[in-house]
C-alpha cells in the first residue's frame, strides 16, 4: 500500500498573523498531514494596481475587489518565510511553497525549499516551470486551469528542464468547487496519459472527493486549510479545519 501524501493549503488563511501561520503548522501536523504549503508572491509580482474592468472581480467569494486588492490582503510577506521554514522543520512538518516568478523562486531556493507547487494559473506560464524544474526539485502542478494539450506541454517542458519527480493534480478551479463535476476518473485518466503520479487539489467544501481521489490512484491530495472556518477570510469558505 503506497502513501499518499497530504498537503495542507495554509494559504492566506493566517489574517495577517505570523503567530497564526505557525499555530496552523502545529495544527496540520497534529492533524496528521503531511506538509504545510504557502504561496509566494506579491501584489506587484502578480498584477498592477487598476481597476479598470479586467482587474475587478465581479463574481463569487471576492466579488467587488481588485485583483490587487484581493493579493494585497491575502500575501504572506516574505519576511515571514524563514521563520515559518525554520518553525515547520523544529516541529517536522514539510513546508512547501507556490512561486508565481522567478524571484519567488530564487527565495525559497535560498531556504532550501524541499519541493515545489505549480498553480494551475500558471500553468502556461513555460518559462516559470523550466525556472523552477531547472532546481531539480521535485514539482507538483495543478491543472485547473489548463486543458489537455497545455498539461502535455506543462509535463514535458519540466521534465526537459531537468524535473525528475513529478506529480500532476488533477483540479477544479472554482472556489468552492462544486463536487458534483469532479470528473475524478480523470486522475487515472492522466495517469495513463501522461506517465506520472496524478493527485487532487480539492477545493470543495467535503472530504468525499478526496477520499475517492485516493481510492482512484492518487498519491497526493492537497486541501485548504483553516483554523478555524468562522474567521471569514478569502479562502475560509472551501477550507477545512484540524
Amino acid at each position: 500500500q503506497k502513501k499518499i501524501i497530504i498537503i495542507a493549503e495554509a494559504c492566506d488563511n493566517h489574517f495577517g498573523s505570523l503567530r497564526n501561520a505557525k499555530q496552523m503548522a502545529t495544527k496540520a501536523k497534529q492533524a496528521g498531514a503531511d506538509a504545510i504549503k504557502m504561496q509566494t508572491y506579491t501584489a506587484d509580482t502578480l498584477t498592477i494596481d487598476s481597476d479598470l474592468p479586467d482587474f475587478n472581480l465581479t463574481e463569487g467569494l471576492w466579488a467587488g475587489k481588485t485583483l490587487y486588492q484581493l493579493y494585497q490582503e491575502a500575501y504572506t510577506p516574505w519576511d515571514w518565510h524563514k521563520p515559518l521554514f525554520d518553525y515547520a522543520r523544529k516541529i517536522g512538518i514539510t513546508c512547501l511553497s507556490t512561486p508565481f516568478d522567478e524571484t519567488a523562486v530564487d527565495l525559497l531556493e535560498n531556504l532550501n525549499v524541499p519541493a515545489y507547487k505549480l498553480a494551475s494559473f500558471e500553468a502556461t506560464d513555460l518559462p516559470l516551470i523550466k525556472y523552477i524544474a531547472s532546481t531539480k526539485k521535485p514539482l507538483i502542478m495543478s491543472t485547473g486551469m489548463a486543458d489537455l494539450e497545455e498539461i502535455e506541454e506543462m509535463v514535458e517542458t519540466a521534465r526537459e528542464a531537468g524535473c525528475k519527480e513529478l506529480v500532476v493534480l488533477h483540479c477544479l478551479s472554482s472556489y468552492p468547487a462544486p463536487i458534483e463535476q469532479s470528473n475524478l476518473l480523470t486522475i487515472p485518466d492522466l495517469s495513463k496519459k501522461l506517465g506520472v503520479q496524478v493527485g487532487l487539489s480539492d477545493h470543495t467544501v467535503t472530504n468525499t472527493a478526496s477520499i475517492v481521489a485516493a481510492s482512484l490512484g492518487a498519491s497526493v491530495i492537497e486541501k485548504h486549510f483553516i483554523l478555524n472556518r468562522n474567521d471569514k477570510g478569502p479562502d475560509s469558505e472551501f477550507s477545512i479545519e484540524p
